[in-house]
Parts: structure tokens; C-alpha cells; sequence
């Protein structure tokens, strides 16, 4: 059998408030894709962190073609050929897409960047992805997920034969993540060893060779692709079947209409988008990147407000100008980005889902630290929030725990109008499920959801119907009863109707 390209005998790694790994042992082929899976918190982001240099292992070694290594940094990782492309960005926003590539590594001469070389190098690196963007620009002013496709590159370009990507896909389009599928096989074929840590079942079955899966920081299996089902595979992930990958609240008559939206419009955003939600309905919104989902349910937050028409909640036209308002109004918005735009990291969870009613449990300016501590910690444990505590900073949770942080919130602050944007993005099938059940008990009690989501099967299991965007305007509306993939993807493109 080949020297494999990477061995972990007996990792442990401890942190002050858990065990992330405990004893874990597994092998990676060289020249293949080798997935790891398991839910959030099961240890697999820490292995391959271990084996990027980031963390040191408490007890256990890597071997790497057979040789024992300690990487004590990235870079003495990087230097040995063991890159890593990280779920959260990892880069100086203030400097320019070129001085982020070329950071470690800057062309001078007597002590003065020679900046026409740093510009071919950084678009020598984009294009060996297949990309292209002004590699002059500060990175700060570019999308999500093009820095996504930046720190691709600067492994990629990096020279590294052994690359780990950490939920490399989270915050890419269909089109951006089909490139980098392509790019993984390609790499591939030039003999580099990917090791791919996911939980998205269709690209873990179209890219791995083999599937290494842990649960609660212990190895469980590890298992050749070929012949493997998604069901068993999310079995060993999280330890019982999955019966219902997405539950949907009991089908009941809609109640009184919550929100009613007229001709919002927003100039160079959205144009005359009218639409409206009652108690009780999950109304999807689908559309392709840059259709102008996120604009409207951000504009109904007041982030910014819109440019013009009109919002009704429970038949009472109503000012949206900044998100205390909306908050006053009984709207919540869980945002995409949940890092940057819904948590504080450094807080703990308990100060996170009492951020928004800080003024019901003050008195004379003071907070009542008993009260908060009743009021969040009754929500904290009602959404099952995997952590030592409330206490916990949120920093330290996993995915699918923080989001759980973010929607305990405006449970908190009896939100009724609740605006969901992709809910369900970077956390694992047991959370994803854990999260879907609570959308349909959040209708089942009476709350009106709008639920914006790229992934297709999302939209259609939990809407009650389904809005589309295209180019910012609104261009159909489907029932459940008749939507389907196909039909939205049409709407979604501007394609016409299938025959």
C-alpha cells in the first residue's frame, strides 16, 4: 500500500472549555480528496487546523509522507508544503488584494515593495484558479465571496501539495463553488492532496474519495465514497437516522396579515416590490446572487431604509428608518453574515440574546442582572445551545450553536415578523434540521417568516409559497402546491417555462 500523504496517531486536543479531539487516528491518501464530516463542534475544523499549524496537538502526532512534524505556525506549515483555505476570512482588510497574496512574501528591493511584480505575482495567483479580480484594490471593499476566492488562491499559489479546506463553499454562488470543484480536481490530477472539511452532502459525494467522519471529537469511521449513501452517512454523523431532513409545521389556515410591503423600492437596489405575510406563513424568497433579497429585508430592518413606498404591520402604515425602529415594530432580522452583522463575537451567548431588549431589563439605566440572567438563560436552553454555559463567548461556538444565539434573540424580544436570510448557511445536518423544525414551531405559534435561502430544497420543504427576484424586481409568486426546482430556476433566470 502507498505511504499515505497524511497520518494522525492518537491526536488530542483540549481546550479550556472542552474536548475537541480525543484520541483520533486516520490516515489521507496523497493525490486524493478526503473528506471529513461530522456536525458542528465534532472536532474535524481542529484537526485540520492541527495540521496547519495553527494548533498544536495536546497528546499524539502527524506525520506528513511518513515524517513526524510539529508545526508550531502556518508558515512553518506552508514552508513544509501543508496549506489551508480557513471558513473565516483571514486577511487585512485595509491592505490591497495583491499586498494580502504577497504578504509573506513581498517583492523589494533595498527596502521598496516593487509594486509592478507584486501585481503580477497576485494575478499570476488568481488566474492559476481561474479567476480574475483588480488585484489593487483594498480587500476590505470586496465581497464575501470573493475574499473567499483571494485566500483560495494564496494557498493554492502558495506552492502547498497538501491543502485543507475548511467549509471552503460557505459563502460562494452555485457558479463561484462549481469553479472551485473544478479546481479541486484539477489539483488532483497534479498529484496535491486536498483534505475537504464539509458538511454539504452533494459536494462531499461529488469531490471525495474517501470520508473520514468524527462525532463529539472521537473518529468514528472511515469509509471509501463509492457506495456510500447520504443516509448512512449522516447516521455516523450524527448518531441516530435522520427520519425528516426538513420538518414543516403542521399545514393550517394562515392568520391576520403581519406585514404588508407596497411598491418598495429602493433606486440601483430593488423597484416596486409588494408582497405580504401573515401569522402562521413561511413565505420563501428566491432569486440569484445579486437579485436583491438581502436589500429588502435589510431596507425592512432599516438598514438602510427604503427610498420609497410604503409598510404596514397589522394594517398600521408605519416609518422604518434605523433597526430600533423595526426592533419597537416587532420585526427580526437574522443576517447572512452572521459574524460580522449579528453577533458580538468577545460577548458571551447570554449578553448576545439580550442585546435587543436591553432597555425591559434596565431600571434607571442599570441592568437588572438577574433578570437577564432568567429571560436569556430560559431562551438559551429552549434552543438547545450546545455550550459549557451562557456564559460561553460566542466566539468559541460552532456554526449552527451561533446562529441558534442569533435567532434565540428575537425570540427574546417576542418578535412576530421574523426576516430569516440564508438561516441555515455553514452548520451541519443536525443543526440545519434543528433549525428547520424551529422555523415551522416559530408559524405553528403564530410569527410570519420570510425565508431567503440559495439552496432550492430549503425553499420549497418550509414555504408556504415562494417569492422571486430577478434583478431586483419582483417576477412571480409560487404556491407550494405547484413549485418546484425547475420552475423556480426558470423564474430565477429569466428563462421560459418548460413545455
Amino acid at each position: 500500500m502507498d505511504e499515505p500523504a497524511v497520518r494522525f496517531e492518537g491526536i488530542t486536543r483540549r481546550f479550556p472549555v472542552a474536548l475537541a479531539l480525543d484520541d483520533v487516528t486516520l490516515e489521507v491518501g496523497a493525490g486524493t480528496c478526503h473528506a471529513l464530516c461530522g456536525e458542528n463542534g465534532a472536532g474535524k475544523s481542529t484537526l485540520g487546523r492541527i495540521l496547519a499549524g495553527i494548533h498544536l496537538p495536546n497528546e499524539g502526532r502527524v506525520l506528513v509522507h511518513g515524517r513526524p512534524v510539529r508545526f508550531a505556525s502556518p508558515r512553518q506549515a506552508l514552508a513544509a508544503g501543508v496549506g489551508m483555505v480557513h471558513q473565516e476570512l483571514a486577511f487585512c482588510d485595509n491592505l490591497s488584494v495583491a499586498e494580502n497574496l504577497c504578504l509573506g512574501t513581498l517583492p523589494a528591493r533595498r527596502g521598496l515593495v516593487r509594486r509592478a511584480e507584486l501585481v503580477r505575482r497576485a494575478e499570476a495567483m488568481l488566474a492559476e484558479i481561474g479567476t480574475s479580480l483588480d488585484v489593487r484594490r483594498r480587500l476590505g471593499e470586496l465581497t464575501i465571496a470573493q475574499q473567499q476566492l483571494v485566500q483560495i488562491a494564496a494557498a493554492v499559489g502558495g506552492g502547498a501539495r497538501i491543502i485543507v479546506f475548511d467549509e471552503p463553499t460557505s459563502s460562494l454562488s452555485q457558479v463561484e463553488a462549481d469553479r472551485l470543484y473544478e479546481l479541486i480536481e484539477r489539483l488532483k490530477r497534479r498529484g496535491v492532496t486536498c483534505l475537504y472539511v464539509s458538511h454539504r452532502m452533494p459536494e462531499v459525494f461529488r469531490l471525495a474519495d474517501r470520508v473520514s467522519v468524527l462525532r463529539d471529537g472521537r473518529h468514528v469511521a472511515t469509509l471509501p465514497v463509492a457506495g456510500l449513501t447520504e443516509a448512512e452517512l449522516v447516521r455516523l454523523m450524527i448518531g441516530r437516522p435522520l427520519a425528516e431532513y426538513f420538518p414543516r409545521h403542521a399545514a393550517a389556515a394562515p392568520g391576520e396579515e403581519l406585514l404588508r410591503v407596497e411598491a418598495l423600492s429602493s433606486p440601483g437596489r430593488f423597484e416596486e416590490i409588494s408582497f405580504s405575510l401573515r401569522a402562521g406563513e413561511v413565505v420563501g424568497l428566491a432569486g440569484l446572487v445579486g437579485a436583491g433579497r438581502t436589500e429588502v429585508a435589510r431596507s425592512l430592518f432599516g438598514l438602510p431604509p427604503a427610498g420609497g413606498g410604503s409598510i404596514r404591520i397589522q394594517g398600521r402604515e408605519v416609518r422604518v428608518r434605523r433597526p430600533g425602529d423595526a426592533i419597537r415594530l416587532g420585526i427580526g432580522l437574522v443576517p447572512e453574515d452572521r459574524k460580522r452583522q449579528g453577533l458580538v463575537p468577545s460577548e458571551s451567548a447570554l449578553h448576545n440574546i439580550t442585546l435587543s431588549i436591553l432597555d425591559r431589563l434596565s431600571r434607571l439605566t442599570w441592568l437588572r442582572r438577574a433578570a437577564e440572567r432568567t429571560l436569556g438563560g430560559e431562551f438559551f436552553d429552549r434552543l438547545r445551545v450546545r455550550a459549557a454555559s451562557a456564559d460561553a463567548v460566542v466566539a468559541g461556538l460552532s456554526g449552527g450553536n451561533q446562529q441558534k444565539v442569533v435567532l434565540a434573540r428575537w425570540l427574546a424580544a417576542r418578535s412576530r415578523v421574523l426576516l430569516l436570510d440564508e438561516p441555515t448557511r455553514g452548520v451541519d445536518v443536525g443543526a440545519k434540521a434543528e433549525i428547520h423544525a424551529l422555523i415551522g414551531e416559530l408559524a405553528e405559534q403564530g410569527r410570519a417568516v420570510l425565508l431567503i435561502s440559495s439552496e432550492l430544497p430549503e425553499l420549497l420543504s418550509l414555504s408556504d409559497r415562494i417569492l422571486v427576484l430577478r434583478q431586483g424586481r419582483l417576477v412571480g409568486e409560487l404556491a407550494r402546491a405547484e413549485a418546484t426546482q425547475d420552475r423556480l430556476l426558470r423564474l430565477m433566470a429569466g428563462l421560459p417555462a418548460a413545455a
